[in-house]
């Protein structure tokens, strides 16, 4: 998923496409240490988006901390 189209979300779209992503991490992390897991590169890609969304909901929970402090 490309960052622009993650700032376009709303900040509860943020939160329940992290908590899928966590979910499909744990998912694809079982099923490698299973063996039964052919495309173990989808790994990387969720983790890269996880990482991309969880770093735009920290982004917007500091523009409305130094809001709420200038106000």
């Amino acid at each position: 998923m490309k960052p622009s189209e993650i700032r376009e979300k709303s900040l509860k779209e943020l939160e329940k496409m992290a908590r899928e992503l966590k979910e499909e991490s744990f998912r694809l992390r079982f099923r490698h240490g299973t063996g039964q897991l052919k495309q173990t590169a989808n790994i990387k890609l969720v983790k890269q988006d996880l990482a991309r969304v969880l770093t735009e909901l920290n982004v917007r929970a500091e523009a409305e901390a130094k809001k709420g402090a200038s106000a």
